[in-house]
């Protein structure tokens, strides 16, 4: 029962209303204790004593009968139109109806808008079997702070200096989840490829090393300083197909998270108090945030597992194409299709951390 903010009566105070006349009150005495009319009492009154308890709910506002609606047969015409694509105006001048009576029958039969004759796509989701396999990595753009902004007080009319931009550069494992993060000042190649050598250390360190990266079409992807990291360390590098973000999911389903957990779970003063909790939501993310996907295991608990039973299991047959699991154990090829994720097997090379030091959940310092 949808109630709108001025309603005098709802289903428990009509109800009210017929206790109170069962109880002896009179039609005038109810209608004052309750601030309507005594019509108004007199009409639950009625309808109760007709119908019982479901007398009390709101009516449909639909007319019992509607002389001008089409017949089967006219909207069916106008349905066969739409299906060749046609849009509303030509429809009307075909038919020689109004516009408004075709726009009536095609939001009635779902086709308001001519997407909805394209047929949507197959969801096919795929995840990695073994850490590193693939690495997701994506940038998010954040607006500095200053000042507390609307996503907070919610009036987006009050609007305070631009103060620029800071941006989240993230790399998730397609097959743990694992993910490491850095604030950097761009989203330059500078910063892609230092952002993507300590990604891969760090990846390295914590029991999934890298062999395949997966990014956008970016140019700080596409440059010849990424491309030479990547074919130093022997990792194969995938891309996403353009204009289709679904299929770097991993990535954006994380900015997602780290959105409505980190970023805009508070308000934040400066940009520095909201990159100073980065890395403490990233270590409980990463140690102890359960994940649906992983069996409600955080991503290192879920390492460590696998690695565990890989001691204990007998080695089994070799293979030379790397495993997947998934929805009909689907590969990615057939997954993305062209200019999918691949099937070669890469080589790879473990790499060594430059910095030294290896902060165990997060980022390097």
């Amino acid at each position: 029962m949808d109630v709108h903010d001025n309603a005098r009566t709802t289903r428990h105070s009509r109800m009210l209303m017929v206790h109170r006349l069962a109880g002896g009150w009179s039609v005038a005495a109810v209608a004052q204790a309750q601030g309507v009319t005594p019509k108004t009492v007199r009409k639950w009154r009625d309808r109760y004593a007709a119908a019982g308890e479901a007398g009390l709910l709101d009516r449909s506002s639909r007319p019992h009968r509607s002389p001008d609606r089409l017949s089967d047969e006219q909207e069916a015409e106008i349905i066969a139109l739409r299906r060749q694509r046609l849009t509303g105006p030509i429809i009307a001048r075909r038919l020689d109806r109004p516009v408004s009576t075709i726009g009536v029958v095609l939001r009635r039969h779902q086709l308001g808008r001519l997407s909805a004759l394209d047929p949507k796509p197959e969801v096919i989701r795929y995840q990695r079997e073994k850490p590193g396999e693939l690495i997701h990595i994506d940038i998010k753009k954040l607006g500095r702070i200053d000042g507390i902004g609307h996503r907070i007080h919610g009036d987006r009319r009050t609007r305070g200096r631009r103060a620029g931009w800071e941006f989240v550069h993230v790399a998730v494992d397609d097959a743990s989840r694992l993910a490491y993060t850095e604030m950097l000042p761009d989203e330059r190649k500078e910063s892609a490829v230092g952002f993507t050598t300590r990604a891969i250390d760090w990846f390295a360190r914590h029991g999934a090393p890298v062999e395949r990266v997966m990014t956008d079409n970016g140019s700080a992807y596409l440059s010849r300083a990424f491309r030479d990291l990547l074919t130093a360390r022997g990792i194969k590098h995938k891309r996403t197909r353009p204009y289709t973000p679904r299929t770097n999911g991993k990535a954006e389903r994380f900015i997602q998270t780290s959105l409505r957990e980190w970023a805009y779970a508070q308000p934040f003063a400066t940009s520095a108090d909201r990159a100073s909790a980065m890395q403490p939501w990233i270590d409980i993310y990463n140690a102890s945030r359960p994940h649906s996907a992983l069996g409600a295991k955080s991503p290192l608990i879920w390492i460590e597992a696998l690695a565990a039973a890989a001691t204990t299991t007998p080695p089994a047959t070799a293979d030379t194409e790397p495993g997947f699991v998934g929805a009909g154990a689907v590969k990615p090829r057939e997954a993305t299709a062209a200019g999918g994720l691949g099937l070669t097997a890469a080589a790879h090379t473990q790499a060594q951390s430059e910095s030294g030091g290896d902060n165990l959940l997060g980022n390097d310092s």
